[in-house]
């Protein structure tokens, strides 16, 4: 029984509570002290003594316990029970929200805050949720609108600023670059005087050997010149030039005038010696010029006759000084042999005066008659800083010579990918460095190449911009400009090449619009026009049959077959035929006659294809039936639409459909559908 007692869980969770569990009903406060009322049914002992009842007493109480009412609620107003608390009040401090307050208890318009909207850190789905939050849909739809046009205005804005910013950055750029270029020679002219001025402060405070070049005149003349004057410089400059030549017999041929060109040092007390045997030859001049290292050695004067018989005995004892060896200071060596140590050790006290020119394989010693080594230092210390600023001058002339050569050729060829590949004009422009800088008659005014180049940049503008009619009328004009050119090849060619890559690139934007536009025949007349006008024909004819071609294809795709193969084919014939006549019919406006025959062709490669649509949906037809002439007819009539632009292709249409009648029943994959009924 105790098992049988634990399969009930009511009877068992019952029997814990007490005698009773017999639901009471509520009819006011639930007393603590109520008496419990004994449950309906028979009771009756169990062997342990405790109350059980039977299964009907059980679901009695189930019944009771879920059918229970409460007619009356119970008062639960206590005296003693404690009053709710008030709510409390918000701190001053909070009470204004951080987010903004809702339209509906403002009752107004809601704006679009730019001031908000230029904010960097601003959290724009915090901010929108703030704002619009109480919001109706028209208010929301007013603020979308506003966001539009702020948007709109914006990017107007910004597209006006970039093309402002643009034209700007061009003009400041043309004029920096000018700028550069007067500074660059500026800078060549002030290094020329700076080198000059302290060439000539040395040579006035050096002692000079010779007497002809120490009398009072060149010293007063030195003294007066005006350090100050590039002019009065290269005078001074001349005058020691001729009397270079006027003293040293040859020099001239060695030395011919050329600006700039001057006299550094000049050292007379020097003897050359044997390479072999360390023995003086003669006595040697050396002349260190700006560019130029010049020997000269004293030869005797011949003996004139008629002078011994004057008793002119100066003529016995005279010599003459004659230019013997002359090298660039680029190509020589002068090293000083007693560092080098190259002599015996009996000769070196007299080898310490000593220098070596050397010039490729061949080597000059030459040695100073003074004890000091003071004429040695001297010249040594001369030679390396002259042909360190004629190093830094001719480094100077090879990058200005290639700026200039950017300025005016490469940097051309440079902004257009398609001077690449013209190695002609490469070669001739490379060639056309050393020339006058190149000229061309715009108007009755003469400009160069950067002209050229601010057209160029003008024309990109109205590119970007879509100004094509401006863009236009701007190609016909350079072409114009280009093709005026006769005399001048490398410009014509240089000015055709730059146009041609910027027509190309307008072409290929409006093939594109074209292609887009087709069916607009005011677009289409226009884009065809400005195709015809930058020399592309044939690619505007192209594009629009070609769009053409696949309207016609998407159109006859959307043709569903519904049951009916008249009707099938009575749509089909009229998007053909009704295509065919509209794109003949702008192609006429829009092309010159002679290129008639390519729409011509077009049309019948299309009523072709339409034939072996109309083929394959016949295929299970016989031919000769009611349906198959009356699909045929209505073809046929349908042919006749494109008679009004003067094609007649009425007797065209399925042409040679009866040899290959009675085919397999296959509809055409283009129009996926299945045939109609067909007749046998």
């Amino acid at each position: 029984m105790e098992d049988k007692g634990k399969g009930f869980s009511l009877r068992q969770k019952k029997s814990r509570r007490g005698p009773s569990s017999k639901p009471k009903q509520i009819s006011g406060p639930i007393n603590t002290t109520s008496q419990q009322t004994p449950p309906r049914g028979p009771i009756r002992p169990n062997i342990n003594g405790r109350t059980d009842t039977t299964p009907a007493n059980t679901s009695d109480l189930v019944k009771r316990r879920y059918s229970t009412r409460f007619t009356q609620l119970p008062d639960f107003s206590n005296a003693n029970a404690s009053p709710v608390p008030a709510v409390p009040t918000l701190p001053a401090q909070f009470s204004q929200s951080d987010s903004l307050p809702s339209t509906t208890w403002q009752g107004q318009k809601v704006t679009v805050d730019i001031n908000a909207m230029k904010d960097t850190n601003l959290q724009a789905e915090k901010y929108s949720s703030n704002l619009l939050s109480d919001a109706s849909d028209q208010e929301l739809r007013d603020y979308q609108a506003s966001l539009r046009k702020l948007k709109n205005r914006a990017s107007t804005d910004l597209q006006q600023n970039v093309y402002q910013n643009r034209t700007q950055f061009i003009k400041i750029s043309k004029e920096a670059e000018k700028l550069k270029g007067e500074m660059r020679t500026l800078r060549g002219l002030m290094s020329e005087l700076t080198a000059s001025l302290s060439q000539v402060s040395i040579n006035a405070g050096a002692p000079e050997p010779r007497t002809s070049l120490e009398d009072g005149a060149r010293t007063r003349a030195r003294k007066q010149a005006n350090r100050s004057s590039v002019a009065n410089l290269e005078a001074m400059w001349n005058v020691q030039l001729h009397a270079l030549w006027k003293n040293v017999e040859g020099s001239q041929k060695f030395l011919p005038a050329i600006p700039g060109r001057h006299v550094v040092m000049e050292q007379s007390s020097w003897l050359e010696l044997d390479a072999a045997t360390w023995k003086a030859r003669r006595y040697a001049h050396i002349f260190l010029l700006n560019d130029h290292l010049m020997v000269a050695t004293k030869k005797k004067r011949k003996i004139d006759p008629n002078a011994l018989t004057n008793g002119d005995a100066t003529q016995n004892t005279s010599s003459r000084i004659v230019a013997d060896k002359c090298w660039p200071l680029q190509d020589i060596d002068i090293v000083d042999l007693a560092s080098a140590g190259s002599s015996g050790g009996g000769d070196r006290s007299a080898m310490s005066n000593a220098i070596s020119v050397r010039h490729g394989h061949e080597s000059f010693t030459y040695r100073s008659e003074k004890s000091s080594s003071t004429e040695k230092t001297n010249l040594l210390l001369a030679f390396r800083r002259t042909a360190d600023e004629l190093r830094r001058a001719l480094r100077a002339d090879v990058e200005e010579n290639s700026n200039k050569s950017k300025e005016t050729m490469d940097y051309l060829t440079t902004r257009d990918p398609a001077l690449s590949n013209k190695t002609d004009l490469l070669r001739s422009l490379s060639g056309a460095k050393d020339r006058p800088e190149i000229l061309i008659d715009v108007d009755g005014k003469h400009q160069n190449l950067r002209w050229v180049d601010g057209q160029i940049d003008e024309l990109d503008s109205e590119v970007a911009l879509q100004r094509f009619e401006d863009a236009v009328r701007h190609v016909e004009k350079l072409r114009r400009l280009a093709k005026g050119l006769k005399g001048n090849m490398i410009a014509q060619d240089l000015i055709t090449t730059k146009v041609d890559e910027r027509a190309r690139k307008l072409a290929d934007i409006l093939t594109l619009r074209l292609a887009t536009t087709h069916a607009h025949l005011t677009a289409t007349q226009t884009n065809i026009a400005h195709l015809v006008r930058l020399n592309f024909s044939p690619l505007a004819r192209s594009t629009y049959l070609t769009a053409r071609t696949q309207l016609i294809a998407q159109r006859a795709h959307q043709v569903m077959f519904e049951g009916d193969l008249r009707h099938h084919i009575f749509q089909l014939s009229f998007v053909y035929f009704s295509l065919m006549r509209n794109t003949v019919k702008v192609y006429q406006q829009c092309f010159p006659p002679v290129m008639m025959s390519s729409c011509v062709k077009w049309a019948k490669e299309r009523l072709d294809g339409f034939n072996e649509v109309l083929g394959r949906q016949l295929g299970s037809v016989r031919v000769g039936s009611d349906t198959w002439r009356d699909c045929i007819l209505r073809a046929k009539e349908h042919a006749d639409m494109v008679g009004e632009v003067g094609l007649d292709f009425r007797e065209l249409v399925g042409l040679g459909m009866g040899a290959g009648a009675g085919g397999g029943g296959v509809v055409n994959g283009a129009m996926d559908a299945p045939h109609g009924e067909g007749e046998q």
